[in-house]
């Protein structure tokens, strides 16, 4: 249900290759890196269940749609089965509902075609409860299979009251993820109660080793 996270700016490359083997021995869900470093991810967790993911678009969602596209085409040409993309907040926020699912259905489409999984970010910081559920009803119409609540790099994360607002506005075929704060096994427990699946975390040896302290 873990997406170990490593996207911070200053991330040297023995960083994620260490970052890569942690996930590898706490056997997540995927490492998520940043699009220089899928190759080299994929490359450390080969033969490993651990898949690798990355991002679009990333933070601000304010790349057009070709640039996008690119990204995608080449995080998938290199090892990744699953992409976090940013939507456009600026075309959000401007009521241009066609622009953002036309751009969300972009990546969605050359994504679909290798198999892989969409992710979308809505950044919920920047948005008002209205915007929230018109960016989940959006995701979803374009096919994207998550609605994921922060890229980590805004003011604010995920929160109880948004998984809560995104699980109850999309279906049951898309899933939620939660993102930024979460570093503590009860604070996951309680996203997941609250309807997320998959956790964006950088906490994931700390999170994961109280767990089997408890189970002990």
């Amino acid at each position: 249900m873990i997406d170990h996270s490593l996207l911070r700016p200053e991330l040297t490359s023995d960083d994620v290759r260490d970052g890569c083997a942690l996930a590898a021995r706490y056997d997540v869900a995927t490492v998520c890196v940043r699009p220089a470093d899928v190759a080299t991810a994929a490359r450390v967790l080969a033969g490993t269940s651990v898949l690798v993911s990355t991002v679009v678009g990333f933070p601000h969602g304010s790349s057009v749609t070709s640039v996008k596209t690119a990204e995608t085409r080449a995080a998938l040409d290199d090892g990744a089965r699953e992409l976090d993309m940013v939507l456009n907040i600026g075309q959000l926020l401007s009521g241009h509902d066609q622009a953002v699912a036309d751009d969300v259905r972009a990546v969605v489409e050359v994504a679909r075609a290798d198999g892989a999984l969409v992710k979308v970010i809505l950044e919920n910081a920047y948005l008002s409860d209205e915007a929230k559920i018109r960016a989940c009803r959006l995701s979803e119409e374009t096919g994207a299979d998550f609605v994921k609540t922060s890229t980590g790099f805004a003011p604010g994360g995920a929160t109880l009251e948004d998984v809560r607002l995104m699980r109850a506005t999309v279906s049951e075929r898309v899933r939620v993820k939660a993102a930024g704060g979460v570093r503590t096994l009860d604070v996951l427990f309680s996203m997941f109660e609250a309807g997320a699946v998959r956790f964006g975390a950088t906490a994931t040896a700390t999170m994961l080793d109280d767990l089997s302290a408890r189970r002990s």
